[in-house]
């Protein structure tokens, strides 16, 4: 079947917040926005804590970097924390002048929360969907954007290279079953993170990694794909395959507590900070004792109780949805997937090791988060770098679009997709999950090899998970310490001749090729 061929000066692939914030800041250039499902979808809609933003009279963007530079373990960067809590106040106040609707207390001020090992009240909250509200507000701008056109139910198959390795576009397959090659001057990968590679994840189901697994198979320069973030409270029910529902960091900014099934709050022997711990102390706590047989809940009863309904609407529903009402019982909590600090290597301007390659959002990896995402920091993350990419793109991506290409292959699929994804996603939680160790890493790369020597026609999906999860279980069996959201059993202390962040390229049977350690930062690039 013959390609179409689409043209744009910039190609936005994926409708999160950092996709929206990248195309809309491009003009006057002509943007497509591709994404697989619709406008409002990937995984930013989903989030309900917050976004941070030093705005608060008693914060300042110095005391928001410090904060993030301590939950990071020692793998930041601190000049990308800098853009970040420096620029993050004036992307809030863009957001609230396209007309975001936050929180505001009784004066009319912005209403300020508080969470994980935030030292100070600077969260921003559209009750507890502040991540829906930001994508309205975005996706509101975007469709009367002129010089913007959405193209929904496309799925991005392939970056398309130049014989110089430059990239130069995209091929999508439509809805209507129809390959597209979409040449442009400037790809930006917005595609989010790779949270389905678990069988429990708050992620939605299109967060299978796809522009991830395209950046590899194209030999982009990857980073830091060891460190997941496990959610400590994800709600501990039967999904039945979708997302397990997420009760927000907030509940315990607000006072919310753990107990196990006798009542007993053991955070407090974990961590100075007890529930307010950065989120992977408090994700293995409740790990130890799932695995010691107990069952662990958040108790807000004290803490939120009657007001639940109108502080915690979406909690409120989901917990009523399968039975619970958290005013005057305890919620049945377990940790899931819920962020990937790694991804694409970028600089400060989201550019990453290919000519006319950008990435922003989750799928990109800036050196903000490090080892270990600070609460609340990722949607202020597409905020800014989807800004910054946008800045550069103004100046770099004009003139006229490139010719036609050579379209990459499209490969055909199989009718046991469904059942490879299946058997990765189990594989990753058994094997490289909240807590790991040789053994088990060895085993998950052995079982994975085998099913891509199984599966050489796995296609869309499929195909996607199963690059990624070698390529994460890899860097999970190359870093030999305990980091982070990286924690191995063999190997429980952190080492300080492992503070580096860890480079990989994917070779082209799709195994991890490792820079050496010590290998230099790529430079951060400052807006001109």
């Amino acid at each position: 079947m013959n390609a179409r061929i689409e043209r744009s000066d910039v190609l936005v692939v994926g409708s999160g917040a950092a996709g929206l914030t990248a195309a809309l800041g491009c003009a006057p250039l002509s943007v497509t926005v591709l994404t697989k499902a619709t406008l409002v979808s990937g995984s930013s809609p989903w989030a309900q804590g917050g976004v941070a933003a030093a705005l608060g009279a008693d914060d300042t963007p110095k005391l928001h970097a410090a904060d993030t530079l301590s939950a990071g373990a020692g793998l930041c960067d601190p000049r990308a924390v800098g853009l970040l809590t420096g620029e993050g106040p004036e992307r809030v106040k863009a957001l609230l002048d396209l007309g975001a609707r936050f929180d505001r207390d009784t004066a009319g001020e912005l209403d300020l929360g508080r969470e994980a090992a935030h030292s100070r009240r600077r969260i921003l909250h559209a009750r507890d969907a502040t991540g829906s509200e930001i994508v309205r507000t975005l996706a509101e701008a975007v469709r009367h954007a002129p010089e913007v056109k959405v193209e929904e139910r496309a799925f991005a198959v392939d970056l398309i290279l130049a014989e110089d390795g430059r990239v130069t576009g995209v091929l999508a397959i439509h809805e209507d079953g129809r390959p597209v090659l979409h040449l442009t001057n400037a790809v930006v990968l917005a595609t989010g993170g790779p949270g389905q590679l678990y069988l429990r994840t708050t992620n939605p189901r299109e967060a299978t990694g796809d522009g991830l697994a395209m950046a590899a198979r194209a030999s982009a320069r990857l980073v830091d794909l060891e460190f997941v973030q496990f959610h400590p409270t994800a709600l501990a029910v039967e999904t039945e395959g979708e997302p397990m529902p997420l009760l927000t960091e907030a509940l315990r900014g607000e006072g919310a507590v753990l107990i196990d099934d006798h009542g007993v709050r053991f955070m407090k022997d974990e961590h100075a900070d007890a529930e307010l711990a950065p989120r992977d102390v408090v994700a293995r706590a409740i790990w130890r004792q799932l695995m010691a047989g107990r069952r662990v809940f958040l108790d807000a009863r004290e803490a939120v109780g009657d007001e639940f309904p109108e502080r915690f609407p979406t909690v409120f529903e989901l917990c009523r949805q399968h039975g619970l009402d958290p005013r005057v019982e305890p919620m049945p909590v377990a940790p899931a997937a819920h962020y990937h600090m790694g991804g694409i290597a970028v600089d400060g301007l989201g550019r990453s090791s290919l000519s006319g390659l950008w990435a922003c959002g989750e799928v990109s990896s800036t050196g903000v988060h490090g080892a270990n995402r600070l609460a609340s920091n990722s949607l202020l993350e597409a905020l800014v770098f989807g800004a910054r990419v946008a800045e550069d793109l103004r100046g770099s991506a004009g003139g006229r679009a490139p010719s036609g290409r050579q379209a990459p292959r499209v490969p055909r699929g199989t009718p046991r997709d469904a059942e490879l994804k299946h058997a990765v996603r189990r594989i990753l939680w058994e094997k490289v999950g909240v807590v790991r160790d040789e053994e088990g890493l060895t085993a998950a790369l052995s079982e994975l090899d085998a099913l891509s020597e199984a599966s050489p026609e796995a296609a869309g999906e499929a195909r996607n998970l199963l690059g990624v999860a070698r390529l994460v279980a890899a860097a999970a069996l190359a870093r030999r310490e305990s980091r982070g959201g990286h924690y191995r059993s063999d190997f429980p202390q952190t080492d300080p001749d492992w503070q580096h962040r860890l480079y990989l390229t994917a070779a082209p049977d799709g195994s991890a090729v490792f820079e050496a350690s010590g290998a230099p930062e790529p430079r951060l690039a400052v807006a001109r």
